[in-house]
């Protein structure tokens, strides 16, 4: 592949990867949104983080690991009492962090 149709593909691809997340942005800057679309979006960072989050947590050996001796579980029962308690970001995921070290470290 030649320098020119390289150069076109990263155009291409930032364009894509761009245009997707500007387009919005520019539709709905100058007008205010409803309050049921912002109650809706207020909710998706946290569906999507879960989404990437559960299977990584939930699926070690690539099945369904529901078992007590999955450390990754319980940093995230950890993790999420935590937060939902403390409102805090990071102590409550350095300590679901340093659970999952230290059982590591442990067994």
């Amino acid at each position: 592949m030649d320098q020119q149709a390289i150069f076109l593909t990263i155009l291409g691809m930032a364009g894509v990867t761009y245009l997707p997340r500007m387009l919005p942005a520019l539709l709905f800057a100058s007008r205010p949104l409803p309050p049921w679309l912002r109650r809706w979006l207020s909710v998706v960072p946290p569906a999507v983080l879960g989404a990437l989050l559960a299977q990584s947590v939930l699926l070690r050996t690539g099945a369904l690991d529901l078992s007590p001796g999955n450390p990754f579980l319980w940093g995230a029962l950890l993790t999420g009492a935590l937060t939902w308690r403390t409102r805090g970001f990071f102590g409550p995921v350095l300590a679901g962090l340093a659970l999952v070290a230290l059982w590591r470290w442990l067994f």
